[in-house]
C-alpha cells in the first residue's frame, strides 16, 4: 500500500510538470526541470503510459461486460450486485497486470535521491563517490566581511597629553577574506585576504591636532567650542594566520567524511600588516573650519596580531599593534589596542 501512495505521488509530480513545461515560457521550464531526475521522469512517465493502456484495456472489457449485463433484465437488486461484483474483478485484475510490469520503485527512488543531491543523474558507485568527492571538497574561497571595533592607545609611559584628551577611537574595515582549509576532514586552515582600514582618533576638551614648526604632531586648545574633531588615517591591511573549526565531521554518503569549514564555532588568530593611504585632520566648531590631508606622523606601516572567535557569520575580535601609532617621538610608545565585532558578508 505504502508503494502505491509513493508511485501515485511520482505519477502525479511527473504529470504536473509536464502540464507546467506546455503552460510556461522556457525560462520557467528550465525550473522544473531540475525537480526530477530525466532518468526518474522517463521511467515514471514510460510507467505510467503503461497503466494508463492497462486501465483503458479493462475499462473497455468491463463497459461490454456490462452491456451484455444489461441485455439480462434483472430486478435492480440483483443488477446492482452483479455490477458490483464485475468492478470488483476488473479492479483486481488491474492491479494484477500492474503488479506484472514489475515497476523497480526501491531504484527510482534511488536515483531521484542522488540527483536531488548532486543534481546530476550517476550510473554506478564509483560516479557517485567520484561527485560526492567533488561536491563536497575542502574550502577554498573568498568572502566579504566588515568589522567596527572600539579603539584604544597604550604605553608604558606616564600618561601623555593626548592619554589625557582622548574622547573616543575607533576601527572601521571591510574586505575579502581567503579561506584555505587544508583537506576536506581538517579543522585546521589558512587565512589571508585584504581589507581597508579607517582608524580614527577624536579628541575631547576642545583639543585639536596641530602642526609645530618642526612638523612635529601636538594637541593645541581650539580656543572655541568643538562640534567635530578627528584625525582619520586609512590603511590597506593584509592578513596571514591560521583558523580552527570545532563543527563535527558530516557523512556525505559512500564513505565520503568532510568538516565544514566556514559554518559554527571558529577560532582564529592572524598577524596583519598594512600600509598607510592618507591621513586627514578634520575640524569643525563655532572657530575656523578645516580638513587638512597633510603629514600627521601618524606611522606609515602597521604591524600586529589578532585573535577572533566567529560563529557562522558573526564573529567577536581583538588586535593588537606591535608599531607604535605615530612616528618617532610624537606621542612615543602609544600602540593602539582594539576590541570589536564583525559580519561575514
Amino acid at each position: 500500500m505504502i508503494k502505491k501512495f509513493i508511485i501515485t505521488g511520482m505519477l502525479c509530480l511527473v504529470a504536473t510538470s509536464m502540464k507546467a513545461q506546455k503552460a510556461m515560457k522556457l525560462d520557467l521550464s528550465s525550473k522544473s526541470e531540475t525537480t526530477v531526475s530525466p532518468i526518474v521522469k522517463e521511467k515514471v512517465e514510460e510507467y505510467a503510459s503503461k497503466i494508463n493502456v492497462i486501465i483503458q484495456e479493462e475499462k473497455n472489457l468491463m463497459e461490454a461486460e456490462l452491456l451484455a449485463l444489461q441485455t439480462k433484465n434483472l430486478d435492480k437488486a440483483e443488477f446492482d450486485k452483479q455490477k458490483s461484483q464485475i468492478a470488483d474483478n476488473y479492479s483486481e485484475k488491474i492491479d494484477q497486470r500492474i503488479e506484472a510490469l514489475g515497476f523497480d520503485l526501491d531504484s527510482v527512488v534511488q536515483k531521484q535521491v542522488r540527483f536531488s543531491l548532486l543534481n546530476s543523474d550517476v550510473t554506478s558507485n564509483e560516479e557517485l563517490k567520484e561527485k560526492l568527492l567533488k561536491e563536497f571538497r575542502s574550502t577554498k574561497n573568498l568572502s566579504g566581511y566588515f568589522t567596527y571595533g572600539i579603539m584604544n592607545l597604550t604605553n608604558d609611559l606616564p600618561d601623555n597629553n593626548l592619554d589625557r584628551n582622548m574622547g573616543y577611537a575607533s576601527n572601521l574595515e571591510f574586505g575579502l577574506k581567503f579561506n584555505y582549509q587544508f583537506s576536506r576532514t581538517s579543522p585546521w586552515g589558512l587565512i589571508s585576504g585584504i581589507g581597508f582600514s579607517w582608524r580614527t582618533l577624536r579628541p575631547d576638551n576642545n583639543m585639536i591636532f596641530a602642526k609645530d614648526a618642526n612638523a612635529g604632531v601636538y594637541l593645541a586648545n581650539y580656543g572655541g567650542n568643538v562640534d567635530k574633531t578627528k584625525l582619520r588615517t586609512g590603511y590597506i591591511m593584509v592578513p596571514l594566520g591560521f583558523q580552527y573549526n570545532f563543527s563535527k565531521m558530516k557523512n556525505a554518503g559512500m564513505d565520503v567524511q568532510y568538516r565544514p569549514y566556514s559554518d559554527g564555532f571558529r577560532v582564529a588568530a592572524n598577524m596583519y600588516g598594512g600600509v598607510k593611504m592618507s591621513t586627514s585632520n578634520i575640524v569643525r566648531g563655532d572657530g575656523p573650519d578645516f580638513r587638512d590631508r597633510g603629514n600627521y606622523q601618524v606611522n606609515p606601516f602597521v604591524y600586529g596580531a589578532q585573535l577572533t572567535f566567529s560563529y557562522d557569520n558573526i564573529s567577536l575580535f581583538v588586535k593588537k599593534d606591535f608599531s607604535n601609532y605615530f612616528k618617532g617621538s610624537n606621542f612615543e610608545n602609544d600602540k593602539a589596542i582594539i576590541f570589536g565585532i564583525g559580519f561575514g558578508l
